[in-house]
């Protein structure tokens, strides 16, 4: 099985390709034809399922261990989580609009530069740190565990639920049941 930091990057790369697609594509503006704009939506609800799900388990699971094992781990796991919560509004309104919606390119034209910059923040200052400190074992486990939550996550944003694991714990499978619930009648994933 894949260690955290390969269940983590797998969704970092994927997001990357999503992003990529979505900067590579005429939006509204560049007067994009109803194709692309049906695509360019299917693709900016995979943003959103996928994001979702992983910002809610590193919340439960990854934070939570940065904090206990690097000596500045509050402090970066602070940092990161509040990017988090800016991202959960803007997917949260761009789980909100259509494709056709005069806002959708600026709403995804502001989520791309934060979601990159999040990215680079944790594979850059966060993972060399843990990658020190945790055991192939200890890193082995906490990537199953990452990988066994996604499953069960959160497919929405949900910006006023608090990012704290005991809440997560507890409010985070009926969340997740209600939008798997949303997600089978509109359609999705």
């Amino acid at each position: 099985m894949a260690d955290v930091f390969e269940v983590l990057g797998g969704d970092h790369a994927e997001v990357k390709r999503m992003l990529d697609a979505l900067e590579g594509s005429p939006g509204n503006s560049a007067g994009a034809n109803g194709a692309v704009v049906a695509a360019r939506k299917a693709v900016a609800e995979r943003l959103v399922m996928d994001c979702s799900a992983h910002e809610v388990v590193e919340e439960q699971y990854f934070w939570p261990v940065v904090r206990e094992r690097l000596p500045d781990g509050n402090g970066l796991a602070d940092e990161a989580i509040e990017q988090e919560s800016q991202a959960k509004h803007v997917l949260n309104e761009l789980a909100k609009i259509g494709g056709s919606h005069p806002e959708f390119d600026t709403v995804v034209g502001t989520f791309i530069p934060a979601c990159r910059a999040h990215i680079e923040f944790e594979e850059s200052r966060v993972w060399p740190g843990l990658r020190k400190v945790l055991s192939p074992d200890e890193s082995q486990q906490l990537g199953e565990k990452i990988t066994k939550a996604k499953k069960r996550a959160p497919t929405r944003p949900h910006p006023r639920t608090p990012p704290t694991p005991a809440v997560l714990a507890t409010v985070g499978p009926a969340i997740a049941v209600v939008d798997k619930l949303r997600d089978a009648v509109a359609g999705r994933r």
